[in-house]
């Protein structure tokens, strides 16, 4: 097995006065933090397919960097994947990794031939984790957008040939991921969604989609599979508008069909500010619904508005989003998946590794800054006696459902106006609060 990056080792943790750019500042994995290590509390995932597969190829220009690991052969390339990425993890102190099935191996002739290639590198995969325990599956999905035959969708597609088609990849995906003993199966609809109006049977389409669903839940579940299964919103590109916008809307459509015991959120910071959303809105919202599950984590352009998959470097998103996080009690099956990619002109390999550090490095702090936040206690206190009216007198007898329109019209009439039950939102002292506990680390 060849070494990809002999010039780099071990990426170590420096603290953060260290000006190594090949040095961790803030992520020690092995810092033990409420009883664990920090590497079991942000369970970090490397992507298959942006530092595998991606090379910088955009709709303005081809690739940038090489990423055919030193092999033509597609299926020599995929092994060779593997090794790298092996690699790639154990030099960052990364245990999960994340995949669909065609970036861990291409189409060939057949679906058979393709199924047969396929099964040959998720043995070379197991292999290598057996080898390495410490290296595990955080979820694996199924690549069914880019193929032309998937050109009007998949699950959602307007033949019912290219629906058994997609039944029949998901199926070897789920295989696939119940082999390598895969934590997560995600659903994302990369065209399952419309252009217009004009060419669709909206309701035929979502009903379709959930039966696909089902038989992917029926079938994993057959098989032995314990994992949990995610929904990854996302409300366009590359369909104009998709079915699974954003995770209020996905709710409704698990609620309607009966899915939504079987399914939780695959929440992407970058889909969430698609959505007009931000990130920490959207983890709000599985979280109060109890459907938080896993995390994309990346970063998108406010002034290119489409779904750049930068690395993360915001520290303000990382501690909102750990900060749900750690409300919603911690990570389970899911994990800090980076979909994310090197921007196209940062096209060495020592950039992989500038990337990753840059990434794992700001949900490092985002972590410590949302623990320091919550055990300051300054903003939970905030929002308790804001809504402290809901715990005596007439908002009780709401809440305990003792009121109806004739009690509080009552209540109404003889209160009279209720502006002096109002104070200030404060949120500028908020935020400044933020400011005082982050910058204290």
């Amino acid at each position: 097995m060849s070494e990809f990056f002999k010039e780099i080792g071990k990426i170590p943790y420096e603290g953060k006065t260290s000006t190594n750019p090949l040095a961790f500042k803030y992520y020690n994995p092995d810092e033990i933090i409420d009883g664990k290590p920090m590497i079991e509390h942000l369970k970090f995932a490397l992507s298959w397919w942006h530092t595998m597969g991606g090379d910088g190829t955009d709709m303005f220009g081809c690739g940038t960097t090489d990423k055919s690991w030193g092999e033509s052969d597609p299926t020599a390339r995929a092994k060779a994947k593997v090794d790298a990425a092996f690699e790639i993890m154990d030099k960052l102190s990364i245990d999960y990794f994340c995949w669909h099935d065609r970036d861990l191996s291409p189409e060939y002739g057949t679906l058979a031939e393709t199924n047969a290639k396929l099964d040959e590198v998720v043995d070379y995969v197991a292999e290598k984790m057996k080898a390495d325990p410490s290296k595990k599956l955080l979820w694996g999905t199924a690549k069914c957008f880019d193929h032309p035959r998937f050109m009007h969708g998949a699950g959602t597609s307007p033949s019912a040939d290219v629906f058994a088609y997609a039944a029949a990849q998901i199926k070897k995906a789920i295989d696939s991921t119940v082999k390598l003993g895969g934590m997560g199966y995600v659903f994302w609809g990369g065209r399952e969604g419309y252009e217009t109006l004009l060419n669709t049977n909206m309701a035929l389409e979502q009903d379709n989609m959930a039966r696909l669903m089902k038989m992917a839940v029926d079938y994993a579940r057959s098989i032995g599979f314990k994992g949990d299964f995610y929904i990854e919103p996302k409300p366009k590109e590359p369909t104009k508008h998709q079915y699974d916008f954003d995770t209020a809307t996905v709710l409704g459509f698990l609620r309607k069909y009966g899915l939504d015991k079987d399914f939780k959120m695959n929440i992407e910071a970058n889909h969430a500010t698609l959505a007009q959303h931000t990130f920490q809105h959207e983890l709000r919202v599985a979280r109060d619904n109890g459907v938080f599950g896993s995390i994309d984590a990346n970063q998108g352009d406010m002034l290119l508005g489409w779904d750049t998959d930068q690395f993360p470097t915001n520290i303000y998103d990382a501690t909102y989003c750990m900060y749900e996080v750690i409300k919603a009690g911690g990570f389970t099956n899911g994990g800090l998946n980076f979909d994310a990619k090197a921007r196209r002109g940062s096209y060495t390999p020592e950039d992989i590794f500038h990337s990753y550090i840059a990434g794992m490095d700001t949900f490092a702090l985002g972590f410590k800054a949302a623990r320091a936040l919550i055990a300051d206690g300054r903003i939970d206190k905030f929002v308790e006696d804001r809504y402290a009216s809901w715990n005596t007198g007439i908002g009780a007898d709401i809440i305990a459902g003792k009121a109806d329109f004739v009690s509080l019209e009552k209540y109404a009439l003889e209160k009279g106006e209720v502006t002096d039950s109002l104070t200030s939102g404060r949120q500028e002292m908020l935020e400044s609060i933020v400011n005082n506990v982050l910058f204290s680390l």
